[in-house]
């Protein structure tokens, strides 16, 4: 998982995948409005209790924007930055998924990197939302991005995560440089960065034979 071309492997990876709704969820086009649904219910009692603001959120792997677009919007968030490093995911966020949606300015900045290299803006957002890319990040890179993610956060901002999760050892795919971690690994990174779990949920709906997918809800400690 250090080798030197684990991130490199990853960039070469998806720059062969279509950027499309199916490309982004990996053949699994319709898993989309499941996987939209299960976020919205998860962030639903901290917007309408007045948690946090919905003024601007940060979609890290944002892809071509899908979770942006169908998930964070309708929260609805005012305005969301995208941080995607595959540059052919960009361009078609840009010119076509988005290009709605960046003329009604609803679209911040839309950031060209990996999440190893991202520093976010000091006390910008409400949420920052991580989902299906944190396999592609070291232990290392994992605890430094989440401790630069804590600074990037209003006062009462949160962090929401949604990854796979693996059932008894943490499982390493060589083809995308990708590692799926147990919940228990997944906590003890999230507790060395400095944040606490507040809610933990299991996404229901999935086809058999996925992975288990879950949500966190992550608080500075």
């Amino acid at each position: 998982m250090k080798k030197p071309e684990w991130y490199t492997d990853a960039q070469d990876y998806w720059k062969n995948v279509p950027p499309t709704i199916d490309g982004m969820l990996g053949g699994f086009q319709a898993i989309d409005p499941i996987d939209v649904k299960g976020s919205l219910e998860f962030i639903k009692e901290y917007v309408e209790k007045g948690v946090i603001t919905t003024e601007y959120a940060c979609d890290c792997g944002a892809g071509i924007g899908r979770v942006t677009k169908n998930f964070l919007l309708q929260v609805p968030f005012a305005k969301v930055d995208l941080v995607e490093q595959t540059e052919s995911f960009v361009e078609q966020a840009k010119a076509s998924y988005l290009a709605k949606e960046i003329e009604q300015g609803k679209i911040g900045h839309v950031f060209c990197q990996g999440l190893q290299d991202f520093t976010p803006e000091e006390g910008k957002y409400d949420l920052i939302w991580c989902q299906w890319v944190l396999g592609h990040l070291t232990d290392e890179h994992f605890v430094d991005f989440f401790k630069r993610c804590i600074k990037g956060l209003k006062p009462n901002g949160l962090i929401g995560v949604k990854e796979n999760n693996a059932s008894k050892e943490a499982l390493f795919d060589d083809e995308d440089s990708s590692v799926t971690r147990r919940n228990e690994e997944l906590k003890k990174l999230f507790a060395e960065a400095g944040l606490r779990v507040i809610k933990e949920d299991v996404q229901k709906g999935l086809p058999a034979g996925l992975f288990a997918v879950r949500m966190y809800m992550l608080k500075p400690e």
